[in-house]
């Protein structure tokens, strides 16, 4: 419950209760009636054998509850990533740079997986063919 309350976008007062009530039948029904359960070692198997045998539509919001737990990780890695890359990113050469550029130098950086399988001949032509933007005087 208390991991709940740190998600109130996805938890309101109404279903933190409602929640709470899931909680405790989720409960009684994975440890005391349904041995599927039993041999689990993690979230991970847990949020499989929950989609596995469609208790995840039993018990919505203890699922949504169990991916943003398995999203955590996850998404705290993301921004370590983010906050180190700008260090490379924005040096002292650059320490003057306006957010835009600085948010456009750090995209293809920290998505550089992606941007490598993109041929710099098609960023080219894609710029080429680019209508002009600016009225010739």
């Amino acid at each position: 419950m208390r991991m709940a309350e740190l998600y109130p976008d996805d938890f309101d007062e109404s279903n933190m209760s409602i929640l709470e009530n899931e909680l405790a039948s989720y409960i009684v029904d994975v440890r005391d009636v349904d041995e599927r359960f039993s041999d689990l070692n993690g979230l991970c198997d847990l949020s499989k054998r929950l989609v596995q045998i469609k208790k995840h539509s039993n018990y919505p919001l203890v699922f949504r509850l169990v991916k943003l737990a398995l999203l955590l990780p996850v998404a705290t890695a993301s921004v370590e990533r983010a906050f180190s890359a700008m260090k490379f990113i924005k040096n002292d050469l650059r320490s003057q740079m306006s957010d835009d550029f600085f948010s456009g130098c750090l995209v293809p950086y920290l998505e550089r997986d992606v941007f490598d399988k993109i041929s710099n001949d098609v960023i080219i032509k894609t710029f080429q063919d680019m209508k002009p933007r600016r009225i010739q005087l």
